[in-house]
């Protein structure tokens, strides 16, 4: 018998939350296979499985914390007995199902819940976790004996007027990753003097690059030359002009870090997460576009990996992406700036006496007023502003 323990996932994090076991006790699994979801205060991670066996004793339920090097689980090596199968039955006739997250179809199948039983709340009418955990307190509360009343105060009834009846209210019971991230933006706000300042930019000779160069560039490199390639550049150039963006408080000390690792917010399942592009000055358009997109595609799959998520030096973040015109971006602590990029919008301005439509980006710049003023916050906008308007610079590096 073999112990499952929960591995280091990260220098700073000691503790961890069971997600959703993978597997079920006595069920089989290959080298490699997830097992369990770990809910850290980053990301939600899978726990792999270190050889072929099979899952003989769970240690850890969902929802149950445990540290680092903890044994959540006992394992036996090798092939278990395949079990017995019923006697020869007719193959039922499939039927369609509906759209389910992958945790979602995980849970259902751990549970023996039908898809159709499920009323999807994601887009589409998909099948969230969530929708699934509801499902199974919904069904199992009839029979569920009486307890004490939790210390905590109930969730509001869901009971409406007997005169309106659509007036229902729902509680649903906050993600582990949410409510990390609900902890991580109140301590942000709490503890940095955060100012933020606006200006726009004008994406007219970006859009006619990529117009021009975008599809030669993805047959190179296999990936699309987008916006935040740009961005990046820019941040990194006006970076190494203003070092005090690229600093970070310790104890009584300031610390100027000479070394570029930008975070790139992207949204997960549950939530945003912001992984790290390392030495990104070192990196090229497509080097960088590459990393995203990576990026991107792990967090929808829960496959980032926790040092991925850990020690950037300054954030960018994209509402455009949603529609968002114009936002105060928060700061990820403890990096003391992050710029917001927005939706790209056309937009009259004046050029030379003239008034014409352009496409104009607006772009936020928060900053912890403690270490940097707002001269240096103001220039170092203006020149990621002059950098996105004039492209060939970033080429340049002038």
């Amino acid at each position: 018998m073999q112990e499952l323990k929960v591995p280091s996932v990260g220098e700073s994090i000691v503790e961890v939350e069971i997600g959703a076991w993978l597997k079920g006790e006595g069920e089989r699994f290959a080298q490699d296979e997830p097992l369990v979801e770990l809910i850290t205060d980053k990301a939600t991670l899978e726990l792999p499985a270190p050889f072929s066996g099979t899952l003989k004793q769970i240690l850890k339920k969902t929802g149950e914390t445990a540290r680092v090097g903890e044994t959540i689980a006992l394992l036996e090596e090798g092939a278990a007995e395949a079990r017995p199968q019923a006697p020869a039955e007719a193959p039922k006739e499939a039927s369609p199902e509906p759209l389910a997250m992958p945790a979602a179809l995980r849970l259902m199948q751990e549970k023996g819940v039908a898809p159709e039983e499920v009323r999807g709340t994601g887009l589409g009418g998909r099948i969230l976790k969530e929708d699934v955990e509801r499902h199974l307190r919904e069904r199992e509360a009839p029979s569920r004996p009486a307890e004490p009343a939790p210390p905590s105060p109930p969730p509001p009834s869901p009971q409406a007027p007997a005169d309106k009846p659509w007036r229902v209210d729902e509680a649903v019971p906050m993600t582990p990753l949410r409510r990390r991230i609900a902890e991580r933006l109140l301590q942000a706000r709490q503890t940095t003097a955060m100012l933020t300042t606006f200006n726009e930019a004008d994406m007219s000779a970006v859009i006619a690059l990529r117009k021009e160069l975008g599809e030669a560039f993805q047959k190179k490199h296999g990936v699309k030359l987008g916006f935040m390639s740009f961005f990046v550049k820019a941040v990194v150039q006006a970076l190494k002009e203003i070092p005090e963006l690229n600093a970070e408080i310790r104890d009584n000390h300031i610390v100027y870090h000479r070394y570029y690792d930008i975070g790139v917010a992207v949204g997960g399942g549950e939530g945003l997460v912001v992984p790290v592009i390392r030495d990104a000055d070192r990196l090229s358009f497509a080097e960088i576009e590459q990393r995203i997109a990576d990026f991107a595609e792990r967090a929808r799959t829960k496959k980032l990996r926790p040092e991925e998520l850990m020690g950037g030096t300054f954030t960018i973040t994209n509402g455009g992406v949603y529609g968002s015109l114009n936002s105060t971006p928060l700061l990820n602590p403890p990096q003391v700036g992050i710029l917001g990029m927005h939706a790209i919008q056309e937009r009259p301005v004046a050029r030379d006496g003239q008034v014409v439509v352009r496409p104009m980006m607006y772009l936020a710049l928060s900053y912890d007023h403690r270490i940097v003023d707002g001269r240096e916050a103001v220039t170092f906008l203006r020149r990621v502003k002059e950098l996105v308007e004039n492209p060939v610079r970033l080429l340049l590096e002038v």
